[in-house]
């Protein structure tokens, strides 16, 4: 063993126990005094992580527990009437939003990485646009566009001398195929995202082997190029059903009912909470089949990465002529469509509207959403950071576990998480209030239940994942090694957080946070329900503006929303570029 060895050893023995390893005397009793230290400083952490995950899951609990013990079991009913609609719609439109956002995705990523073609380097990053667009902010604009009164059809009537609607067929946006559209044109970005990636990291000799082999061009594409991303073609379609799932803005609109819709047709329309809850439990067992199908594509995933020093970049081929002329139209279709028609109008309606929406209310709405979003980001930060360096400090079953069901708030729609919210805090507030009333004669009112608290609560549950999946990213990266040699220093599990670790994973938490104000601010089932009254966000008001057929009242807050939503999409592309580059620089 080298010298060096040896002094690595020793160093990590001597971070393991806390202090120098002696068995003389005073010396093991320090040292046996500095371990309990150090295993109770740990087991704090730990502790706080198991406490914070089970606060977490608590919305979860509470939607499952009234599903299975509802004060007026109506579901009966439901299976009789409406259920099988409403699970028919939900299936319809997750799997057409899953092949349109397949096709576009993938094929995008296919021809920005493998092709050539006029446009390529502006379509690299301008694929990701529509990210910034909610769908239902899509949904209004395309309504707006597309219906009798709208530019397109009188366009059409005046073109051809038309007078009335039935004297020629125009298909109508507000139906199932047309929800379906919306969607795609916005959520395609994730699978256009983790496929580009996927395809960026496969190595050309790999296709140089399949093409010596006599395999022909598109069995390689189809049999080795596209089998081998698998695993992140599957985790982009999970994410992208997920937010179909969690849809509540654009099936209302046009009148689909399905899962989402038929829960707040069943709490608020019916007064049930109880059937809320049973369609919310229903909601979450299509989450946990594709938590799932996820889990199973991405369990074999390392077997399809090449050995890094075999790794050679993949040269993009030319396109020529009418190949080239199809590749830049296919990839600025969505980009047109997506991004560039929705900003274009809503811009035009917010220089129309101007004097009449820049008032007080949009100034307090957009303050509600920014304060809102803020804190709701801070608080993810903090629990995603206690959470990751629990697990780093002490990475047992049962701390991987408590972390992994924290991380499922993602995968939870809004309108199941503002059920499980409601659940607990409208009766913590009910017991205090019975309480004080009791005791003191005074009424506490609410405590929890429709207030600002409430809404910070489910927005940090919704997106914590997000938040710790950046941090744990960048936590990762840190050398053990570290954390050993200032344990053997003497320092606390906490100075070593604060000193050693939050400096190192600053771009992380900065990521996080920025990830999570943004979706925040474009939340809109769960705020629905959970705001105070008369309590407006920047999203409420584009769906009460919209709602009442008032798109142009509406547009100065959808375009905030939307221009919001540009910053991360920068920041990823930027990350996605350099990130890229380093990685070709460290395998030359």
């Amino acid at each position: 063993m080298s010298k060096t060895d040896s002094n690595d050893k020793r160093l990590l023995t001597t971070a393991t126990y806390g202090g120098g390893l002696s068995f003389d005397g005073d010396e093991s009793a320090a040292t046996a005094d500095s371990y309990t230290q150090t295993q109770t400083k740990n087991s704090i952490w730990t502790v706080a992580a198991l406490v914070v995950a089970g606060i977490v899951c608590l919305p979860l609990l509470s939607v499952i527990w009234l599903a299975f013990f509802p004060e007026e079991n109506i579901w009966p009913h439901l299976y009789k009437t409406v259920l099988s609609t409403y699970v028919l719609n939900t299936i319809i439109l997750m799997f057409g939003v899953a092949v349109g956002t397949l096709v576009i995705g993938t094929g995008c990523a296919w021809l920005v990485t493998h092709h050539e073609f006029p446009g390529r380097k502006l379509f690299n990053w301008a694929l990701l646009l529509p990210f910034a667009v909610p769908a239902y902010v899509i949904a209004y604009v395309y309504t707006d566009l597309l219906e009798f009164a709208g530019p397109v059809q009188t366009l059409l009537r005046d073109a051809f001398g038309w007078q009335l609607a039935s004297d020629y067929y125009f298909p109508s946006i507000r139906t199932l195929p047309g929800a379906i559209i919306m969607m795609v044109l916005v959520l395609y970005p994730y699978v256009y995202l983790l496929s580009r990636a996927a395809f960026l990291e496969q190595s050309a000799s790999i296709a140089e082997a399949a093409r010596s082999l006599g395999v022909s061009r598109r069995a390689r594409i189809f049999k080795v190029a596209f089998p081998m991303a698998r695993p992140a073609i599957v985790v982009g379609l999970s994410l992208v059903m997920m937010e179909t799932l969690n849809d509540y803005g654009t099936v209302d609109y046009f009148a689909v009912r399905t899962l989402s819709a038929g829960l707040y047709d069943v709490w608020l329309g019916m007064n049930n909470l109880g059937g809320g809850a049973q369609i919310a439990t229903l909601l979450l067992i299509f989450v946990m089949v594709l938590i799932g199908l996820e889990k199973s594509s991405r369990r074999n995933q390392q077997n399809f990465q090449p050995m890094s020093s075999r790794f050679r970049p993949t040269e993009r081929s030319r396109l020529q002529k009418y190949w080239a002329l199809g590749a830049s139209t296919f990839c600025a279709i969505p980009v047109v469509l997506g991004f560039i028609i929705p900003a274009w109008v809503l811009c035009s309606y917010t220089i129309s509207y101007f004097e009449e929406s820049w008032n007080a209310s949009f100034w307090q709405s957009a303050l509600h959403s920014i304060g809102l979003s803020a804190v709701a980001a801070i608080t993810a930060i903090a629990v995603g950071i206690l959470l990751s360096y629990s697990k780093r400090l002490h990475p047992t079953r049962n701390v991987r576990w408590s972390v992994g069901l924290a991380s499922l708030g993602y995968a939870v729609p809004g309108a199941v998480l503002a059920i499980g919210i409601i659940i607990p805090f409208a009766a913590f507030d009910n017991t205090v209030d019975a309480l004080a009333e009791r005791f003191f004669g005074v009424s506490t009112g609410l405590l929890l239940s429709g207030t600002v608290f409430a809404l910070v609560f489910a927005y940090t549950v919704r997106f914590l994942a997000m938040a710790y999946g950046a941090i744990n990213s960048s936590m990762q990266k840190i050398s053990p090694h570290m954390d050993d040699a200032a344990r053997s220093l003497g320092h606390s599990p906490g100075t070593i957080l604060r000193k050693v670790h939050l400096p190192l994973v600053r771009g992380g938490i900065l990521t996080a946070g920025l990830v999570v104000f943004v979706d925040c601010m474009k939340e809109l089932p769960a705020t629905l329900v959970l705001r105070p009254f008369n309590f407006d966000t920047l999203a409420t008001q584009v769906y009460q503006f919209a709602s009442d057929e008032l798109l142009g009242q509406s547009a100065i807050y959808a375009l905030l929303i939307v221009l919001v939503g540009l910053v991360p999409v920068i920041l990823l592309s930027t990350r996605i570029d350099r990130s890229r580059e380093l990685s070709d620089e460290s395998r030359f």
